[in-house]
C-alpha cells in the first residue's frame, strides 16, 4: 500500500514539508488509542532471537532509525510502534538553530536517493530533554554536534553541553563529526582533535556511576589510512563502537537530474560504500568493537549483506522513506529466517 499508493501521492510534494506534514499527521493518529496496537500487529516481530545484545544494551531486534529523521525526539515513541528495535534521534547541539537556507533537501528517484544540505537544524537539546523525559521503554540513543557557529577549538565544549543534558534520558550517545553540511565539521575526523574529544567525553562519561555507551559516526569517504586511524582511536579511547556510515559527499555513478545539489548524498548509491566500509574496520580490528551499519540499506538482503560484513546492529533513514514500515519486518523476518 505505501510504496503503490501513499509513497505516489507524497512525492508529488516538497520532501521537507512532507517531512513536517507526516510528523504531524502520525502525531495525531496515534493519539487516538487503538493505532499504536495495530500499528505494532502490522509491523512489529516479538522474537528473543531477534534480541541483540550490544555493549551492555538489550536491543529487541537489530534494526534501528537512524538519527536525522526525528531529530527533536517528538516521534521517537510512534516510530518505535513501527517495529523498530531503537530509535536515535537527534543530530542536537546545544543550542537550537534553523539551519542551512531552503531548499536543502532532494529527492533522487531514478537513484533510490536522497541529498540533503539540512546543517543540523533543531530546536537545541534542552526542547528535546523534555520529550525525551515522557519516555518509557524506548531503546534510544542520542546523537550529539556542534553548532554552526561554534568553531572547532571549542567544539568538545558543545558536545560536553549535549552529552550532560542529555546523559539521563539516553541509552547510548554518537558522536557526530561526519556530517558534511556544517563548515569544516569533518576536520574533527582528524586523528588528533578526535582523540582529544573523545577522551573529554569519556572523562565526563566515567563520572557517573553507570557510564553510557560511547559511539563515533564516521563518513564513508574516509581512506584505507584514515580507517585504521578510526581503529586506533576507538581502541586509545576505549569508546564502544562505530555507526558506518553517514552520508557521502561523492556522486559517482548517479542518474538523476538534480545530482549536482551540494550536501550528503544518501541511499542505494551508499550500499556498497557502507558495507566496504563495515567489512574493513570489521576485519582489521579484529571484531574489537561493535559496528552498527548503516546506509543504503532497502532490501532485507541489504540489511543481511552488512550483518555479514562485520554490522552488530543496522539502521535505515533513506531506505525506510522509499520502501516504507513494511522494510523493517521484511528484514527482521529474513534474520529468522537464518537460523
Amino acid at each position: 500500500m505505501y510504496k503503490s499508493f501513499i509513497r505516489p501521492i507524497l512525492f508529488n510534494f516538497d520532501p521537507e514539508k512532507v517531512h513536517h506534514f507526516t510528523f504531524r499527521f502520525l502525531k495525531i493518529l496515534f493519539r487516538i488509542p487503538f493505532v499504536k496496537g495495530i500499528s505494532q500487529s502490522f509491523y512489529e516481530i516479538k522474537d528473543k532471537r531477534l534480541e541483540r545484545n550490544i555493549f551492555g544494551l538489550t536491543f529487541k531486534n537489530p534494526v534501528g532509525l537512524a538519527a536525522g529523521f526525528d531529530k527533536d525526539a517528538k516521534l521517537y515513541r510512534e516510530l518505535s510502534a513501527m517495529g523498530f528495535g531503537f530509535i536515535e534521534i537527534g543530530t542536537l547541539t546545544p543550542k537550537g538553530q534553523p539551519g542551512n537556507d531552503k531548499k536543502r533537501l532532494f529527492r533522487l528517484i531514478e537513484d533510490s536517493a536522497i541529498i540533503n544540505r539540512m546543517g543540523f537544524n533543531n530546536k537545541g537539546v534542552e526542547n528535546a530533554v523534555k520529550r525525551l523525559k515522557k519516555n518509557k521503554n524506548v531503546l534510544v540513543g542520542g546523537n550529539i554536534g556542534k553548532n554552526k557557529l561554534t568553531p572547532n577549538e571549542k567544539a568538545e565544549e558543545d558536545y560536553l553541553i549535549c552529552f550532560r543534558s542529555l546523559y539521563d534520558y539516553v541509552d547510548y550517545f554518537v558522536v557526530n563529526v561526519s556530517s558534511p553540511n556544517t563548515p569544516n565539521l569533518r576536520a574533527l575526523q582528524d586523528k588528533e582533535p578526535l582523540t582529544k574529544l573523545l577522551n573529554t567525553l569519556q572523562a565526563e562519561n566515567h563520572s557517573h556511576e553507570k557510564p553510557k555507551p560511547i559511539l563515533l559516526k564516521i563518513a564513508p569517504d574516509l581512506t584505507d589510512e584514515q580507517l585504521l586511524d578510526i581503529i586506533d582511536i576507538v581502541k586509545e579511547t576505549k569508546i564502544s563502537g562505530v555507526i558506518a556510515t553517514n552520508t557521502t559527499i561523492s556522486r559517482k555513478g548517479l542518474h538523476s537530474a538534480n545530482q549536482t545539489e551540494s550536501g550528503g548524498l544518501s541511499g542505494k548509491p551508499l550500499t556498497k560504500r557502507s558495507t566496504e566500509v563495515i567489512k574493513f574496520l570489521s576485519e582489521k580490528s579484529q571484531n574489537a568493537f561493535p559496528i552498527i551499519g548503516v546506509g543504503g540499506i532497502h532490501t532485507a538482503e541489504d540489511a543481511l549483506e552488512k550483518l555479514r560484513a562485520g554490522a552488530s546492529l543496522i539502521q535505515l533513514y533513506t531506505g525506510f522513506i522509499y520502501e516504507g514500515p513494511s522494510l523493517v519486518k521484511k528484514i527482521n523476518k529474513q534474520i529468522l529466517e537464518q537460523y
